[in-house]
């Protein structure tokens, strides 16, 4: 099991004060902590309060996060093009629409024009909406099998096994 947030920090701290005299430089040197967290873990002792950790708060938002008219728009583009799998065995609607080609409906649309995201983010935003960029895949019709006719050789021969079959 991976120590992570406060139960590290807590560790850490414990460490620091029983082998380096709470002091986080030494135990920055001594066992190659964080200073930063051993500092922090310290703290979070001594005062009684946590830190909160603000992990979803780092990093890139999502394009439909930046931009809530985008998928509403994106939507009105593709929902024409979609169908749903042949054998409707998932969720998933296929669409023929590529996300180049929705990328270059919004550019045209005016106030979605300055937030159109790239290519890539558009068909990963597809993706999460519940489309799949591929071509529809057609129902494939039953091949008609050729029923043999009264004079072929399989008829003849299956004609001869009943006479035989009602003579014994």
């Amino acid at each position: 099991m991976k120590l992570t947030g406060i139960k590290r920090r807590r560790f850490l701290a414990e460490i620091a004060l029983k082998y380096c005299n709470g002091n986080p430089r030494v135990a920055e040197q001594k066992f190659g902590f964080s200073r930063a967290a051993v500092e922090t873990g310290l703290g979070e002792q001594r005062s009684g309060l946590r830190c909160v950790d603000a992990f979803r708060l780092r990093g890139r938002k999502k394009s439909e996060d930046q931009s809530p008219r985008l998928v509403e728009e994106i939507r009105q583009l593709v929902e024409p093009t979609a169908q749903a799998a042949p054998k409707f065995q998932t969720t998933l609607a296929y669409t023929r629409i590529t996300a180049e080609k929705v990328r270059g409906q919004l550019l045209q649309i005016d106030g979605v024009r300055q937030d159109a995201p790239c290519r890539q983010a558009i068909g990963t935003v597809l993706n999460r909406l519940g489309y799949r960029l591929r071509s529809a895949l057609k129902t494939k019709p039953q091949k008609k099998r050729r029923r043999p006719t009264p004079y072929s050789r399989r008829s003849r021969r299956r004609v001869n096994e009943q006479r035989l079959i009602r003579s014994v």
